[in-house]
This record gives structure tokens, C-alpha cells and sequence, in this order.
């Protein structure tokens, strides 16, 4: 009996030893707790957040720089355009349609559009609405194409002078393309409720 004391006071002692032990040891299964601190759930909300912002601002900001991108190439090409015909020695048309423009130019009593290169048709982006107007006066933008061009490129490098004001959907920035007789063609932003 004598014996059994130690021994069972060992074996306790064992016991404490091998479960302090097992207490300082991770357990894999139990490495992970099994749910969210709420500081943890605040960064992800802050995160998701921010991500939804830029979203946001990423996307009301693109139809802008979209609309300003076509109106910079537009004043370009006319530009060109205006060029080309100085060089070659012959009229280069423009004709505007709700969904586009093409160039043409003027050979034998036609106008003869071009097909490929700069001066190829181009289309609108979707959602484009083009008003155009000469001496002051709105010119019809249909659904077709003119018979004749609505602004021309002189061979002496003059310009119909034109105003084509551009607008994409919703977005309340507009873009305005002043074409004058010498053949220079400024480009404005508009900002919403000018006129």
C-alpha cells in the first residue's frame, strides 16, 4: 500500500504534465475558431466597401471619357479631312446619320464614300444623340444618310461652319464641336445646363 501512493502521485503528476503539454501544442483540428470577430467582419464590410465605390465611380466616370474620346477623334477626322481635301484638290464631304458619319468625296458630279482607312464610316457609341446646326439653324440628323453631305471640306481648305453638339445617354456632360469657315474645328465640354 505503501508503494501505491507514489505510484498514484505519479501518474497524476504524469497526467498534469501531459495535458499542460497537449494545452501548449495547436491542435489542428482546432486551430481555427469556429467563427468571425467582429473586428474581423468590420475590415471585410470596409473592404467590400471601398471595392464598391471605385466601382462606382469607375463606371459613371467611363460613358464621360467615352463621349470624350469620340468627340476627339470626331474634330481629328474632320480635321483630316479638311487636309485631305486641300491636298488632293477636291470637296470631301461629311454626312451624319443618328447611328454614324462617313466621309465622302466629290468625283465626277457623285460623292463617292470612302470604304476603308481613316476616313471610313464610323459609327456612334450606343446612346449617342448628335444635333448639328449651320448659320443657326438645326440641320435634320435621319435615320439615313443624306444624298448630299451636311458639312463639306472645301478644296481651298475652308469649312462649312457647323456646330455639332454631342451627348451620351444620362450623362450630363456634352461635348461641342465648333467647325468655322477657315477650316479649324474647336472642341468644348459642356458642362450640365449650358447652353
Amino acid at each position: 500500500m505503501s508503494n501505491a501512493g507514489p505510484l498514484l502521485e505519479d501518474n497524476r503528476s504524469v497526467q498534469s504534465l501531459r495535458r499542460f503539454c497537449e494545452s501548449r501544442i495547436p491542435n489542428p483540428e482546432s486551430r481555427f475558431p469556429s467563427g468571425f470577430t467582429l473586428i474581423e467582419i468590420l475590415v471585410v464590410v470596409a473592404i467590400l466597401g471601398v471595392i464598391a465605390a471605385a466601382l462606382v465611380l469607375s463606371a459613371s466616370g467611363s460613358g464621360e471619357r467615352q463621349l470624350q474620346r469620340e468627340s476627339e477623334q470626331m474634330r481629328a477626322l474632320l480635321a483630316y479631312a479638311c487636309e485631305q481635301a486641300e491636298l488632293r484638290g477636291r470637296e470631301i464631304g461629311v454626312s451624319l446619320n443618328s447611328s454614324g458619319y462617313r466621309f465622302s468625296e466629290f468625283e465626277h458630279d457623285n460623292w463617292i464614300g470612302f470604304g476603308e482607312g481613316e476616313m471610313r464610316p464610323r459609327r456612334w457609341l450606343a446612346g449617342t444623340a448628335a444635333s448639328l446646326s449651320r448659320d443657326g439653324h438645326n440641320v435634320e440628323i435621319a435615320a439615313q444618310f443624306p444624298d448630299k453631305p451636311q458639312l463639306l471640306c472645301f478644296s481651298s481648305g475652308e469649312l462649312t461652319p457647323f456646330r455639332l453638339d454631342l451627348a451620351l445617354g444620362d450623362i450630363p456632360m456634352r461635348y461641342r464641336l465648333d467647325g468655322d469657315a477657315n477650316g479649324g474645328v474647336a472642341l468644348a465640354m459642356l458642362k450640365p445646363n449650358a447652353h
